[in-house]
């Protein structure tokens, strides 16, 4: 069979950083082909490079051929009717990919009509097929509404849709679902995998995510530093990996489970039924005409040393209970930290509290300031704590011990790779000495061999500190290797909880069991 995309010897560097080596591959027509390798391995940068989407300076070589046609020598005119018609793309953030401003209809107004010109009854009647066809429910409704509308499954479904929108041959799928809980990741693979078997397309699938690979790829490509260091069947490669960076990859699985906390450990942190409700205001008066109810009724108590994990999916309330807890909402319900009330807490007490309970959230991109350096992130909170000793010591003290080197502290965020902005997080949260850390899926957007480290991490720093983890995630192994005992809600209801391993061995609900029946790892 013709390869529908062929790339020879394609060399990609910015100034004199060479980011892609040498790579060979090719995808034929109805094929899914995976390019599997960690952050900085070249595997979004090679497939930018097909249809030159890369920064202007960027030197390109080699040869790049979708059915026959030279790509990478196309004038501009040509790469704009290939571009989003015949080979389009699916980014992994559909928030940053989506335009905020404008409806999900002008949005798919847009993305057909610059390729195949329509009238406007039969273009909203495109829209509301391809809606429907990625599984969005009452599609129609959905057309006025704005990216920030729509839950993190359903923007990845317009996304899919606008992706979809001009009958391509070709579909590149940027860790399309590393975002997304499980439940939402197994029907967006499953959505896609439809699409291919009814359409034909081809399917290059670009991510770090092993279990994923092995569901949907026919052939994979593993990357490393730019090159190509193992390709072939993917049942051979997991098989039998000949590379040892392959063999990495694979072995980066978190396992093991966390260690007993003893029976006479002292309580540290318990809510007695936590609810959160927002009310929904209408008419001029703005009365309050019912509620959402985010949380109902959360009941638990953690012991120094003790991890909670809390499962669920996107809107669930999992973030929103942690929101509560840190007393960052408003909330109804007993919250005792420490022995003490801080439900009822304001203005100074509260300050004095909040040091004992800390957060580290997802992105560590977004939660540190790009304009402040590591030592004035890290140690921000002695300042406002007003807590005494030399910030400096202080400062190195903590960077060393999540892994830093203390002479890092000039630099910025921006100069870090995902993992060690993870642990400048950690640190901000940890100088403070804090009894409690919630921890907001802090691995999810990391590499599998980076998720180790930082789980590694979290481990020797409870075990030394006898911290208290409230740990939130969708990834089911991670919560797992970490958790003495599970939370999980749905829809903003507890819906079972208990011991880790008892909920993972024998799942009471069927919600559960769905979750993990879900999780591809």
């Amino acid at each position: 069979m013709s390869a529908l995309l062929e790339i020879s010897n394609l060399n990609v560097s910015f100034g004199a950083m060479p980011a892609v080596k040498g790579v060979n591959l090719h995808i034929s027509a109805g094929e899914t082909v995976a390019i599997v390798g960690e952050s900085g391995s070249g595997k979004s940068v090679m497939a930018l490079a097909t249809v030159s989407l890369l920064p202007d300076g960027t030197h390109i070589s080699g040869a790049v051929k979708f059915e026959g046609e030279d790509l990478l020598n196309a004038p501009a005119k040509a790469l704009r009717k290939i571009r989003g018609n015949e080979i389009s793309f699916i980014f992994q953030e559909p928030m940053t990919s989506l335009n905020p401003l404008h409806t999900i209809e002008k949005q798919m107004r847009e993305a057909i009509s610059l390729h195949h010109p329509m009238p406007r009854n039969a273009e909203r009647a495109r829209i509301l097929e391809l809606l429907h066809k990625v599984g969005i429910l009452d599609a129609e409704a959905r057309l006025p509404a704005y990216p920030h509308q729509l839950s993190g499954g359903q923007r990845q479904r317009v996304m899919i849709a606008m992706a979809l929108a001009n009958r391509p041959k070709l579909l590149i799928a940027d860790e399309p679902t590393t975002a997304l809980d499980v439940t939402i990741q197994a029907q967006i693979l499953e959505l896609l995998a439809d699409i291919q078997r009814k359409d034909g397309l081809a399917i290059l699938f670009i991510t770090h995510d092993l279990g994923i690979v092995r569901h949907i790829a026919d052939r994979t490509y593993v990357m490393k530093e730019g090159e190509v260091v193992e390709e072939g069947n993917t049942a051979e490669i997991f098989a039998n990996p000949a590379h040892a960076y392959t063999r990495k990859l694979m072995d980066a699985v978190p396992d093991g489970t966390p260690e007993p906390v003893p029976e006479n450990a002292p309580e540290v942190i318990r809510t007695e039924n936590l609810r959160v409700w927002f009310p929904v205001q209408r008419g001029l008066l703005k009365r309050v005409v019912g509620h959402i109810k985010a949380v109902n009724k959360v009941d638990f108590f953690l012991r120094k040393g003790e991890t909670l994990g809390i499962v669920g999916e996107s809107g669930s309330g999992k973030t929103t209970v942690a929101l509560a807890v840190l007393r960052l909402i408003s909330s109804d319900g007993e919250i005792t930290l420490l022995n003490d009330r801080i439900d009822t807490l304001t203005g100074q007490r509260l300050r004095a509290k909040r040091r004992d309970i800390q957060i580290v959230f997802q992105d560590p991109f977004g939660s540190l300031s790009p304009r402040m350096t590591v030592e004035e992130i890290v140690g921000e909170g002695l300042t406002v704590h007003k807590l005494p000793g030399d910030r400096s010591q202080l400062v190195d003290a903590t960077l060393l011990e999540v892994g830093l080197e203390p002479s890092m502290k000039t630099r910025y965020p921006h100069e870090f790779s995902g993992g060690q902005r993870q642990r400048i997080a950690i640190a901000r949260a940890l100088i403070l000495q804090p009894k409690v850390l919630v921890l907001d899926e802090p691995t999810s957007a990391l590499d599998m061999t980076v998720q180790l480290q930082i789980i590694d991490l979290l481990r020797g720093l409870q075990k030394r500190h006898g911290l208290s983890y409230i740990f939130i995630s969708h990834d089911l192994r991670v919560v797992r290797a970490l958790s003495h005992k599970v939370l999980v809600m749905k829809d903003g209801d507890v819906v079972e909880t208990g011991p880790a391993e008892r909920t993972f061995e024998a799942p009471q609900s069927n919600y559960t069991k769905a979750l993990l029946a879900a999780s591809l790892r």
